[in-house]
């Protein structure tokens, strides 16, 4: 933290600026805040006439850099207001005269201060600083390749502000370009922990002042020696951001025990008619099992498919836990009160109308006499959840009673349709399905929280196309990556935030590039589209976790195993070197056509005993971390004949505590689908037809181990 002293002089400045009704501090300005913070910026005077310029100039005894001094022209270059390299009495002046002409010409009725009269820095790699306030996630700290690169390349990697000194080193190795300062073609690297400094303090201000919107700190020459700032731009915001209502992790999970784990559940709307939402809802609950108490509300009904009917939720006797909604969205309101007066915690709202289709007075209601009543709400504008360990069916839609390990969210009924259908198809085991719909109040951290407690979930994959708030869902993502994995499909890959930027940082900042960059911060793996979110939420509970990074490939078909391995490059997995005996041993079953290394071929003219020996070695050989097997079609050795030796070969190690993911390609005919579906049933992740599936789920797993601290390198922070 900054001494409270400097502190304080930071908070007399921003308030001065604010008393004048201005958001852009001057360069001298920023200067006050970097030397409070230790931000490292060259030398520099403000001169208000060519003779202070001269003097300036002077005493920094070489070339100097001149800059606008002017609370009204943000963007100088875009002004004409900066030359670089003056030196010498005469040329001082010109280019005091130039500077200030330029800037007349460019806005007549800009105030003008001066010109600053800066130390001209050293050549160096330059690169960009800063910070920016996400709507999403708060102050995110950003660093990249800087100057004209910025614009060009847009290298640039985000993180939660403040960060800590290791985390901002993290950064410098997080763009693309990272090599450039460890130096390359002979160049001396640059003085990371300089840079890492700089990027350190500046999450510090922003942090410590909320009001700044942006700081960047653009370019920072960066050389052997240290790194420098050579400009300063400091924006504050025109207005403070909308405090959220927040609730403890205790209050989550009390409410959201009762709404996964109900004994009492009142359907609002429920309806003896076919065809009505209160009909299939109520008729899904009591199909499906559930055991707790169902209570219909309809106040024109005495009876409902056999059950007791209630005029008001207030007429029914005992507790209830649960209140779902299957009423037209005016309708809510006045009902939800009652729910307030009979102490019901949870309400599942399904009717559609609110914030979704340009009625936010109405969503605004319901989420004011929730607060009120202490009432948490799910949706709007859903169909409805799923709690399958507790034959809990409140939806609309068609029920699904396979119980597992996996947990799946979606914003949108559609995914959540297709995440139903997925699961049916695959018979995937599932633990919960909830629909979130416009996320009035219980949202993504809210479900985090709870499933990360949850002993029957194992995976949790969530479809979102936005946050309400992100660091919270940061702060539950970090207290369950090290449990179980949680994989997020991520909608909108836009860049509609940068739009209204007034610094270089904060035009970078597009939506999907800070999102991309702090769901890797949290832990969180990142699905590229709805059937790898499915696909890795299925396989990782059914993987087990790797011990190390030695990846091998055994494989029966050449062009497959070059296939697979560039997925293991492009999944970020590493195909182990494979040592001389263990070489020597996986040659002892290879025909002397075939190619040892890796991959293994094996070729595919070989008897399944060839497929058995070197699937046994690899997984025998405690150096092999994973197995990537590429099977190809033959008679010699039919799909199921591969299916079950390679499920009976990992089963014996598994039984003897050798336990090691197993992935597999199969190519062929349709057989090789009911192999594969043969081998997922039994601990092996197989695909037909596909190199590149079974290798992403193998990286997928990676991706969450290191993020749980369980195979090294931890978050990515």
């Amino acid at each position: 933290m900054v001494p409270q002293d400097r502190a304080l002089r930071v908070r007399a400045l921003l308030d001065a600026v604010r008393a004048e009704g201005r958001t852009a501090l001057t360069a001298p300005e920023g200067k006050v805040i970097a030397d409070a913070y230790g931000i490292a910026v060259p030398g520099e005077e403000l001169a208000r006439d060519t003779d202070e310029a001269v003097a300036c100039a002077a005493r920094f005894g070489g070339p100097v850099v001149m800059k606008i001094v002017s609370p009204d022209i943000l963007h100088k270059t875009d002004a004409g207001g900066v030359v670089v390299g003056v030196e010498g009495a005469s040329d001082v002046r010109a280019a005091f005269r130039k500077i200030v002409e330029n800037a007349r010409e460019y806005d007549r009725q800009a105030r003008i201060e001066g010109v600053q009269v800066q130390e001209l820095l050293p050549q160096g790699q330059e690169v960009i600083v800063g910070a920016v306030t996400d709507p999403t996630f708060g102050k995110v700290v950003a660093f990249g390749l800087g100057g004209v690169l910025v614009e060009v390349l847009r290298d640039v990697t985000f993180r939660l502000a403040p960060v800590n000194a290791n985390e901002a080193l993290s950064m410098l190795d997080s763009i693309r370009s990272a090599q450039i300062l460890r130096g390359v073609r002979g160049a001396r690297p640059v003085d990371r922990r300089a840079i890492a400094e700089q990027i350190h303090r500046v999450s510090e201000l922003v942090a410590d002042f909320p009001e700044i919107a942006e700081v960047d700190l653009n370019p920072v020459i960066a050389t052997p020696e240290g790194a420098v700032a050579a400009d300063i731009r400091v924006i504050l915001a025109e207005q403070a951001p909308t405090k959220r209502r927040t609730h403890t992790r205790e209050e989550i999970l009390t409410s959201m025990r009762r709404l996964m784990q109900p004994s009492s559940i009142a359907v609002i709307g429920a309806s003896n008619e076919q065809g009505k939402i209160g009909n299939a809802v109520l008729r899904n609950l009591i199909d499906g099992g559930f055991s707790g108490e169902i209570h219909p509300v309809n106040p024109k009904a005495d009876d409902i498919l056999g059950r007791k009917a209630y005029r008001s939720v207030t007429d029914i006797p005992g507790e209830v836990d649960v209140a779902v909604f299957a009423v037209p969205a005016p309708s809510v309101a006045p009902l939800l009160e009652e729910v307030g007066r009979k102490h019901i915690p949870n309400a599942v709202l399904i009717p559609s109308g609110f914030a979704e289709s340009g009625q936010p007075e109405l969503q605004d209601e319901i989420v004011a006499i929730g607060e009120r009543h202490g009432i948490r709400l799910l949706g709007p504008n859903i169909y409805g959840y799923y709690s399958t360990w507790h034959d809990v069916c409140a939806t609309f839609c068609t029920p699904y009673d396979v119980k597992g390990g996996v947990a799946l969210t979606s914003q949108s009924g559609g995914i959540g349709m297709a995440i139903l259908g997925f699961a049916r198809t695959t018979k995937t085991g599932v633990s919960a399905i909830v629909g979130l719909g416009n996320k009035s109040d219980l949202d993504e951290d809210d479900l985090l929280t709870w499933f990360g407690e949850d002993p029957h979930t194992e995976c949790i994959a969530m479809h979102l196309e936005d946050l309400k708030d992100g660091r919270a869902f940061v702060d539950a993502a970090r207290a369950t990556v090290p449990k179980k994995p949680v994989v997020v499909l991520k909608a909108g890959r836009t860049a509609a935030g940068a739009k209204a930027a007034g610094s270089h940082t904060g035009a970078l900042a597009g939506d999907d590039a800070v999102y991309d960059d702090i769901l890797k911060q949290a832990g969180v793996i990142r699905a590229p589209g709805l059937n790898e979110m499915l696909e890795y939420a299925r396989a990782l509970p059914v993987l087990p976790t790797p011990k190390g990074d030695n990846v091998v490939i055994i494989t029966g078909a050449g062009g497959s195993g070059v296939l697979l391995s560039d997925a293991v490059t492009d999944n970020g997995l590493s195909l182990m070197e494979i040592p001389p005996d263990l070489d020597t041993s996986f040659r002892k079953f290879i025909p002397p056509f075939g190619a040892a290394g890796n991959p293994v071929d094996i070729t595919g003219g070989e008897p399944p005993s060839t497929y058995e020996a070197t699937i046994r070695l690899g997984l025998t050989d405690p150096r092999v971390h994973a197995l990537v097997l590429g099977y190809w079609h033959t008679i010699v050795t039919p799909p199921m004949v591969f299916a079950e030796l390679t499920a009976r070969v990992v089963a014996e190690f598994r039984e003897r505590g050798i336990e090691k993911p197993v992935v597999a390609s199969l190519a062929g005919d349709v057989e090789v689908e009911e192999a594969c579906q043969y081998l997922y049933e039994r601990g092996v992740v197989a695909y037909p037809y596909t190199t590149e599936k079974p290798v992403a789920v193998l990286g997928a797993k990676y991706r969450w181990a290191r993020a749980a601290g369980l195979l090294g390198g931890g978050f990515m922070t």
